[in-house]
């Protein structure tokens, strides 16, 4: 039998919201494998979230800028030391300057194209820091941008809608839309955009729990039952099936038809991205 810590135990807690007992049960069972022990308390119904416990130490700034005409997004990450740095005035205008040389950049590309300033800001300031991502996103066709920077730059979200008519992208009812849609990606963290992205085996893999978890039952009980949660499971993690986070009486999808109808025209979502500090 694998040797349990207290630490492995703890930890199991702490990203399922088990009982210590239970949580050592399941480690033994799974002679150690966090990831099975997470998978058995799944399966007996006990786990109340299999969320990540580890959060990056690193601190510092995520932010955004986007053109007026919203066919432009740039984001990018600037970590330094401590936290009082990232409050700094100081510090939040060299991003602030950072976040404009990274237009027109390769992803990932700043560190490199901004190694001289980081160097003497560095010197400036007495504490290390370090220009870590950069993402762009250029709308291909008819569409709009739109991002989000929130707890004074720990989350930040950047999204492309897509249309068919050029002027849609300025719409005000678009425009608003776009703004709810950032603060709904912040607040809910959706996994991906519809169910069709879900991968295959982790669709089998919840379908597996859901039987198991009704083990026992009629066979066209377990069907009905595992096709009902299997659908409040992709409505968690699908960004258009997800209740909207000002609205709960509709959907993602909802929304964007309706943004869709005022401008008269289609929307889609083409692509998002949500970066939390340090992850």
């Amino acid at each position: 039998m694998a040797d349990i810590s207290a630490s492995l135990v703890k930890e199991l807690r702490e990203e399922t919201g088990v009982g210590m007992m239970e949580c050592k049960r399941a480690l033994v069972e799974a002679n150690g494998d966090k990831t099975a022990a997470i998978k058995i308390l799944r399966e007996a119904g006990m786990a109340i979230a299999a969320k990540k416990a580890s959060r990056a130490a690193k601190q510092g700034i995520i932010a955004a800028n986007v053109s007026d005409d919203a066919q432009s997004g740039v984001m990018i990450e600037v970590n330094c030391e401590t936290d009082f740095v990232a409050k700094n005035d100081n510090f939040k205008a060299f991003v602030a300057d950072l976040v404009q040389d990274a237009r027109g950049l390769a992803d990932d590309t700043l560190a490199e194209a901004a190694k001289a300033k980081v160097d003497a800001k560095i010197a400036e300031i007495g504490e290390n820091i370090l220009a870590r991502r950069n993402l762009t996103y250029q709308v291909q066709g008819a569409g709009a941008i739109a991002a989000y920077v929130h707890l004074g730059g720990k989350l930040g979200v950047m999204v492309e809608v897509g249309c068919s008519k050029p002027e849609t992208a300025q719409h005000p009812a678009v425009r608003d839309m776009l703004a709810d849609l950032t603060l709904h990606i912040t607040a809910v963290n959706p996994a991906c955009i519809s169910r069709d992205q879900v991968p295959a085996d982790t669709v089998s893999a919840e379908k597996e729990i859901y039987a198991k978890q009704v083990d026992g039952k009629p066979a066209n009980i377990i069907d009905k039952i595992v096709t009902g949660k299997l659908e409040k499971f992709y409505g968690q993690i699908c960004l258009l099936e997800q209740a909207f986070v000002k609205d709960q009486d509709k959907t993602v999808s909802a929304v964007l038809a309706e943004a869709g109808k005022a401008a008269g025209d289609e929307l889609t979502i083409r692509r998002y991205v949500r970066w939390q500090l340090g992850a």
